[in-house]
């Protein structure tokens, strides 16, 4: 990415002292109009907290995240609102060469700036962290009750074809069965 969106993002870490600053970001629809990635929700509201440790070489950085994003569920199609709940740990360290180290760096929860640096932009960590707050299965949660909060036609339809589909199985196969679960 060329432009330098989200200054709201960058943090000037020079000014501060060593020890624990905490940053509050409000995350919408609009944050994610400055990527291009491909993405399995839509209509995300996060807050995230932040909280930096400066040390002399280093920041720990604690990201916790919260909030909602539409997603689809996998089981029967329709959108739901899916509650965010996470939290990332990520080191920064001030470097000589960081472009030579962040190629080289095997942990993806440690990055490389270089010490001339006065800012830290943190969008890019952001991005990648609500990303990964959100479950790869996407089910729709049961209601209070118990019951599967899926659209209960869509539910009555997967079963109606899991049966036909039982019923008409080719008898060739049948034999078969016996070496499934080997």
């Amino acid at each position: 990415m060329d432009m330098k969106p989200h200054r709201e993002f960058e943090i000037a870490f020079v000014g501060l002292k060593p020890g624990v600053h905490t940053f509050q970001y409000e995350v919408d629809e609009s944050f994610f109009e400055n990527y291009d990635g491909p993405r399995d929700f839509s209509n995300c509201k996060a807050t995230v907290n932040l909280s930096l440790d400066k040390k002399s070489n280093f920041f720990m950085l604690k990201f916790e995240i919260g909030g909602t994003a539409t997603v689809n569920c996998d089981r029967c199609g329709e959108p739901f609102e899916l509650q965010l709940w996470d939290d990332f740990n990520h080191v920064v360290k001030l470097v000589d060469n960081p472009e030579e180290m962040n190629e080289s760096e095997e942990d993806p929860d440690v990055s490389y700036i270089s010490r001339t640096e006065s800012h830290l932009n943190v969008s890019d960590l952001i991005y990648e962290f609500i990303h990964l707050s959100i479950p790869m299965q996407h089910i729709h949660p049961d209601t209070a009750d118990g019951k599967s909060g899926c659209n209960p036609k869509v539910i009555e339809m997967l079963e109606r074809m899991n049966q036909q589909a039982k019923e008409n199985d080719n008898p060739i196969w049948k034999g078969l069965d016996k070496f499934k679960d080997n």
